[in-house]
């Protein structure tokens, strides 16, 4: 969505598609780098800990990092998973900002019931209230607003 490049990242009905750090470089200035996801993929325990253990090492060593966007589903409840993974963004310093995807799927009230329950859900101690971004690859609602977010963070 963010490229206006079809197919451009693999994408799979099934979690878990995204195996390696996968780079792009966009408009030959800055890159964005897709993830394996933390906890979804249908693998070994083992193999999700080697996930895990990547993208933990990439994100607390990444000098360059401007930003990281944290997909959560606008679909499900708080996840405890996606609360862990905020908690530890928050510990270890990571800017980050939390992107709700699927909003197509849902009315606008339930997305909008399904941010805040998130928001309450957030650890206490993160300082304050992340950017916060309701998308949509299918609509193509939160482009705007994410690359803005990216455009900040390269200033």
């Amino acid at each position: 969505m963010l490229s206006n490049k079809k197919d451009l990242a693999k994408v799979s009905a099934k979690p878990g598609k995204t195996l390696l750090l996968n780079f792009f470089v966009m408009n030959e200035t800055w890159s964005l780098v897709d993830l394996p996801g933390y906890g979804y993929a249908k693998v070994a325990r083992s193999e999700k800990n080697r996930f895990n253990e990547s993208v933990a090492d990439y994100l607390a060593t990444r000098g360059n990092l401007r930003r990281v966007f944290a997909l959560i589903d606008s679909r499900l409840p708080p996840q405890r998973i996606d609360l862990e993974f905020i908690h530890w963004l928050g510990e270890s310093g990571v800017p980050f900002a939390l992107v709700f995807t699927k909003a197509d799927k849902q009315s606008p009230t339930k997305t909008r019931s399904s941010v805040d329950a998130f928001l309450n859900a957030m650890p206490e101690h993160l300082k304050g209230i992340p950017p916060v971004v309701v998308s949509s690859s299918k609509n193509r609602s939160g482009r705007v607003e994410i690359l803005k977010l990216i455009e900040q963070g390269l200033a």
